[in-house]
């Protein structure tokens, strides 16, 4: 028998959807990394320019400061990178912690820096060691976020299955652009941070509330990541041990700052004594006046004794004085913002105008507004015959250069020591060759060179400088410094108990040509406390005695004031 054949309707076969990549919420973790590591990259160069701006203040010699934090700095990242590979399996919490420590202790660098300036005496070793410490903190930073990044991705990975190892090998396609999504931000953070520091931290702030303010948007920036975006990699009390450390730092940050001008008065006394009378930031540079009530005031400029009240009448004399023992009709004073090579040249009835190219005004505006100083320099800006220029010298004297009316008798270099690096290019072959354009053939060229006997082969680099510029030149010297503080260009070289400072100024009398100058004084040279009959002849003498092998000049490409 044979069995009916029963045809069944088909069934309906339900095909699986596509497979799908199950990746997680990249958008919700990139856009708040990226931003943090803007953040951190951009206070990281805050410390590093602050680390730099306050040794060359209280150490002096910029170029040698920046190499050594820059260097130190660099090196310390790299220690910091391979360091970061022990926290990988804790990457949340090393991330956060890593964070706090670079705001505290790149926070609070510049007033620790200070400190030991203003009572050790001493702030080499504290910046060696700050640019170490920030340094590995800044290098450990990218790694740990790598490996937050990939941690991530690869639980998202395992969570998904299938669909999660699809998505994963595009992950590791994009594994090139997320380091380069990092590094982009670092490096454009770094770029803000960089402009910020000169142009808003340094004028708003200043160097010590600054940096205790990038401290505290660093604690905020790279604690908030960590306890917000990857809050699920943190165990309970890793939760609550970074909460407690960044409530701690940024309370030590906040008491810093309130107390801030507190400690900044007190290292002041520290370092310039109790007489402080005036202490004002200007656009370039601190200006601290000290003395008592009837004494004559001392002017420090960035914390280096530029003028000692009690005998800067031996430095101006010397200076001014040989220089005007000739035609002075016209004479120019680079530098002398203080007005007190203007006071001695003002002495002669001869003298028609007097012009003071400064480039700091607030300088002038001291000299001119405050008592002490406008009675130390006989009130020189008040005399119609003396105009001031506001300038950068060397830029100035190119622009006087190519105008034949802009010619002088006499030309007096009235600036800081020429080992101070900002000043180096005043003491360059360029600049002389500029000084003899708007010199008179008849004319005399004064220049400050440091001290004979303390800084004999700088002083005597600016004799070769001015020698291979085209001027014959005559040493000299002047007795008198005060002891007990530097005016050279090392901020270190403060002296105490039985040391001495340097106790001479050396300066060099220059004319165009071939012929050395004769040393002396104007027939109608005023009555002087310093100089008299022998005097500059005895002075020549001891400089003389100071010359060795002849050093080679120095120019702008290269500057030889550093040794």
């Amino acid at each position: 028998m044979i069995e009916p054949t029963v045809t069944m309707p088909p069934k309906r076969v339900r095909r699986p959807p596509p497979l799908r990549s199950v990746r997680p919420p990249r958008d919700a973790v990139r856009f708040p990394v990226l931003a943090v590591v803007f953040v951190c990259a951009a206070c990281g160069l805050v410390y590093e320019l602050e680390l730099v701006a306050l040794a060359s203040y209280l150490i002096g010699d910029s170029v040698t400061q920046a190499s050594v934090v820059l260097s130190v700095m660099v090196f310390a990242m790299g220690v910091g990178s391979l360091l970061a590979k022990r926290l990988r399996c804790r990457a949340a919490v090393g991330f956060g912690l890593v964070e706090a420590g670079l705001a505290l202790i790149g926070g609070c660098s510049a007033m620790v820096l200070y400190a030991a300036f203003a009572w050790l005496g001493e702030s080499r070793y504290v910046l060696v060691a700050f640019s170490l410490a920030i340094g590995v903190l800044i290098g450990a930073e990218i790694p740990l976020l790598m490996s937050l990044i990939q941690r991530g991705r690869a639980a998202g990975a395992t969570r998904s299955g299938r669909a999660g190892r699809q998505a994963s090998l595009g992950e590791e396609d994009d594994a090139a652009g997320t380091v380069a999504d990092l590094f982009a931000a670092d490096y454009v953070g770094a770029l803000v941070g960089g402009l910020a520091f000169p142009f808003l931290l340094l004028p708003w702030l200043g160097q010590l509330t600054g940096a205790l303010v990038t401290g505290a948007v660093n604690a905020v920036a790279g604690g908030g990541l960590v306890l917000w975006v990857f809050r699920r990699d943190l165990t309970r009390h890793s939760r609550s041990l970074l909460v407690a450390v960044n409530v701690g730092v940024l309370a030590v940050l906040a008491t810093a700052t309130v107390l801030v001008d507190d400690f900044e008065q007190a290292a002041r006394r520290a370092v310039y004594g109790e007489r402080v009378r005036v202490a004002v930031h200007t656009e370039l540079q601190e200006v601290v006046v000290t003395g008592g009530r009837g004494e004559p005031p001392d002017l420090f400029l960035d914390g280096r004794l530029r003028v000692s009240g009690r005998d800067e009448y031996r430095y101006h004399e010397a200076l001014v004085h040989p220089a005007m023992n000739g035609p002075h009709a016209r004479v120019l004073i680079v530098g002398g913002g203080d007005g007190l090579a203007a006071r001695e040249v003002l002495r002669y009835a001869g003298v028609r105008s007097v012009t003071v190219v400064e480039l700091d005004p607030g300088v002038v505006r001291l000299a001119r507004t405050d008592p002490a100083l406008a009675a130390l320099n006989a009130q020189a800006f008040r005399d119609p015959r003396v105009h001031v220029v506001y300038a950068d010298a060397f830029r100035w004297l190119r622009g006087a250069a190519d105008h034949p009316q802009e010619r002088y008798d006499v030309v007096i270099s009235d600036l800081p020591d020429p080992g101070i690096t900002p000043s180096t290019k005043l003491y360059s072959e360029e600049f002389y060759g500029l000084v003899a354009r708007v010199l008179d053939d008849s004319g005399r060229f004064a220049v400050h060179a440091g001290s004979v006997t303390d800084r004999p082969r700088t002083y005597w680099t600016v004799d070769a400088t001015l020698r291979a510029a085209g001027f014959a030149t005559r040493p000299y010297s002047a007795s008198g410094r005060t002891p007990g503080f530097a005016a050279g260009p090392d901020r270190a070289d403060r002296t105490s108990g039985t040391e001495r400072g340097p106790e001479d100024w050396g300066f060099l009398l220059a004319v165009r040509g071939d012929r050395p100058p004769a040393l002396g004084l104007a027939p109608d040279a005023p009555r002087l406390r310093s100089l008299g009959p022998g005097t500059l002849e005895s002075a020549a003498r001891r400089a003389e005695r100071t010359r060795g092998a002849e050093p080679p000049p120095s120019t702008l490409v290269h500057p030889r004031y550093g040794a």
